[in-house]
């Protein structure tokens, strides 16, 4: 009730206000908002706008351009029918690594299932991958791979590299790659079976984060169609190896496939395992051949860095017998190499960033960020940020020395509970490779300006890294 003065001749006015008030508030939206930004076109939001920078090379773009226009690290967009928060920089990385299955979790759009078909969640299917193949990833186990990936990466170059003047670098490399997971994740060695694994797999990568439209000639429906190629490919080998392990041809514990099938055979159909294989086989060669093809491009285009690691591996060379292969003790004294390699997956990470869905309304830096919406983490918006790495286009392995960069800030892997399990197995390959292609060869690039396409990874626009690389004979030789 307000009483409000009248004149003395009059008596007082009493106003009486009635206030409409609905509890309970919620302080979360009293007190915050949402991010700035646009969503762009109906449906289709700013994803062109998100993939076309990528196709151009630059991913980088899209997220830059939005923190300027917008004086923010988070920012809000639509990307593949979403309205999503981008989120940017190492507080953004330590608040989603550690509230992941709290406040989010791994998201991946619902038109994946037609490649992907499962009853569960992504999320929660990634989280029965984890559990499916602890064993294979631990030291102990990846100590044995070391001599496996050896003499299948001498091999590889024997065959493959050596007396070629000239060789389509990116393909062989994938093969090489795909060569390796076939062989310690399903015991697949034959180079005609595994042939008809590799194509289809380079149309499913390209589809995953496509348009959605399936219809003849769309990436997204070659990607469908090799999918199924694939699927039906692995339920054969599913099929024999059950057969193999009832009959004592195959150990239970010789790989990751009859892993699976002894400890959730009855729980998981033969689709259910295919599927399962697909992902691991994915990341466990489409990454790593990215970021080997990464390193042959920078070597060829910075030769004191090519000096550094030829050297370091030359000296490991020079301490085997005839031919022994290498060991643990050799792959920890790859130090200098390993920097190199870490500043090729800073420079070009094989995944730019990943999505997330908010299982809960929270406030993160005075935004509220609804439940529902999706949350896209970029490892650009730290890698190539001037403010955590100084000069971010240069390439300088020394940054990793000592303490190496401030936690949250280099992100190639990811972090938290959806940490790559893989991150120790895919160092191990690429020093591997890095050993063998340093002490055989000496190379430059052909082609200077050969466009590098992200599509979803760090690809040369026409698979090759320059796109051709000439060789010169043997490392030694060209040293002389």
């Amino acid at each position: 009730m307000i009483t409000l003065p009248t004149s003395p001749r009059l008596q007082p006015l009493v106003i009486t206000l009635k206030i409409d008030v609905k509890w309970p508030l919620n302080p979360m939206r009293m007190h915050s908002r949402k991010p700035p930004g646009k969503t762009g076109w109906p449906f289709l939001g700013e994803t062109l706008e998100f993939l076309s920078t990528g196709w151009n090379g630059h991913p980088e773009k899209f997220i830059f351009d939005r923190i300027a226009r917008y004086s923010s690290n988070i920012f809000k967009t639509s990307l593949l029918g979403h309205e999503t928060a981008v989120f940017c920089g190492p507080t953004a990385n330590k608040f989603l690594f550690s509230n992941e299955y709290k406040l989010v979790r791994m998201w991946v759009p619902d038109y994946v299932n037609k490649l992907f078909p499962s009853k569960s969640s992504a999320s929660d299917e990634a989280m029965k991958m984890r559990k499916s193949f602890p064993d294979f990833l631990k030291p102990e186990a990846l100590q044995r791979y070391i001599g496996v990936m050896d003499d299948v990466t001498q091999k590889h170059f024997s065959a493959e590299w050596e007396n070629h003047e000239v060789v389509a670098v990116y393909p062989l490399i994938k093969r090489f790659a795909f060569v390796i997971a076939c062989k310690l994740f399903i015991s697949v060695d034959n180079p005609h079976h595994i042939a008809r694994f590799a194509h289809p797999f380079d149309a499913l990568v390209s589809g995953i984060f496509s348009i959605p439209i399936d219809i003849p000639g769309m990436q997204f429906n070659k990607a469908v169609k090799g999918a199924k190629l694939i699927r039906k490919e692995l339920v054969d080998v599913i099929k024999q190896r059950k057969i193999d392990l009832e009959e004592g041809k195959a150990d239970p514990k010789q790989d990751v496939l009859s892993h699976m099938i002894v400890t959730n055979g009855d729980d998981m159909t033969d689709s259910d395992i295919a599927n399962k294989l697909i992902a691991l086989l994915l990341g466990g060669h489409d990454t790593i051949a990215s970021t080997c093809t990464s390193i042959v491009r920078y070597l060829a285009e910075l030769p004191h860095i090519y000096e550094g690691v030829y050297k370091e591996q030359m000296e490991i060379a020079k301490s085997k017998g005839p031919n022994e292969l290498l060991n643990w003790d050799d792959i920890n004294k790859m130090k200098y190499s390993w920097n190199v390699a870490c500043e090729a997956l800073r420079l070009s990470p094989p995944f730019q960033g990943t999505f997330r869905e908010v299982l809960a309304d929270f406030n993160f830096n005075g935004f509220s960020i609804p439940k529902g919406w999706k949350i896209y983490w970029s490892t650009n918006g730290v890698h190539k940020n001037p403010e955590f790495f100084p000069e971010p286009l240069k390439f300088d392995p020394s940054r990793y020395e000592g303490a190496g960069p401030a936690r949250y800030t280099y992100v190639p892997f990811g972090g938290g509970a959806r940490m790559c399990p893989g991150k120790e197995f895919a160092r191990l390959e690429i020093l591997v490779f890095m050993h063998h292609v340093t002490k055989r060869f000496r190379w430059q690039k052909t082609v200077p300006d050969e466009k590098i396409v992200v599509d979803p990874m760090p690809v040369p626009s026409k698979g090759l890294p320059a796109p051709w690389v000439s060789f010169c004979g043997s490392a030694s030789q060209a040293l002389s």
